[in-house]
């Protein structure tokens, strides 16, 4: 497959994945938000070891999953308030332990003669308990700090407009940049270090935050049409 077929892929992913947060949030509310984190918290821990080349750079995959995970987080922020931002990113950093604690439960069995799933799951599954014990810590940290400055910017729009509404791409902006530089850098060299050379590693640190310059951009529009669709309607699915 083609470079080019990887950058499509990445950039189609990034739509699906911010375009699904969205959609959580409008038919499920504040639950469907928190069960997106959950699943893309998962998946992404998986979609990580996955490594490829685009847009010239050496990358891993599950940014775009990560990367929705803190527009999510900015949806909650916007639509439901601090309490219930850090309470959905609790509840991510729970659903990774209990992941982490059943896959590795997968690896205590001993196979059938007829099996054939065990192997490309072992291979998989051995290394995810270094890459969730840093992506815990990691993702924990950096999306506490999101919410916390998406949270002060917003008091400082506030006091400087005069209202809550402006000031909305400041502070998904900023919020998500500076959270985002200290995830990419501590989660790569924390899961990575010792697995790639130097180059490598450096690469996948800038690749990973280019894309998330690009994604935290991009996400913006996403976050003012999640505050413009609002929270579902009384009676409907999410009650």
């Amino acid at each position: 497959m083609s470079h080019f077929a990887n950058e499509i892929l990445i950039l189609a992913s990034i739509f699906v994945c911010f375009s699904l947060t969205v959609l959580w949030s409008r038919f499920f509310g504040e639950r469907g938000v928190v069960a997106w984190i959950v699943i893309a918290t998962i998946l992404a821990n998986i979609e990580v070891l996955i490594l490829v080349r685009a847009f010239g750079m050496e990358q891993t995959l599950g940014n775009a999953l990560f990367a929705s995970t803190f527009l999510a987080t900015d949806i909650l922020s916007e639509l439901y308030g601090k309490k219930a931002a850090s309470r959905a990113v609790n509840i991510g950093v729970l659903a990774s332990v209990c992941f982490l604690a059943v896959s590795q439960s997968w690896l205590l069995y001993a196979p059938s003669p007829s099996d054939w799933a065990s192997e490309p799951i072992r291979g998989i599954f051995s290394n995810t308990p270094r890459l969730i014990f840093v992506s815990l810590a990691v993702c924990a940290a950096s999306q506490k700090l999101d919410v916390m400055l998406y949270h002060r910017l917003w008091a400082f729009t506030e006091r400087r407009s005069g209202g809550k509404k402006p000031g909305l791409w400041l502070r998904n902006n900023c919020a998500t940049l500076i959270s985002q530089l200290i995830n990419s850098a501590l989660f790569n060299l924390g899961a990575f270090w010792g697995v790639y050379d130097a180059g490598t590693l450096a690469s996948i640190v800038v690749s990973t935050y280019a894309i998330y310059v690009f994604t935290s951009l991009l996400d913006t529009p996403f976050v003012y049409l999640a505050r413009r669709l609002g929270p579902p309607r009384p009676g409907s699915a999410s009650a």
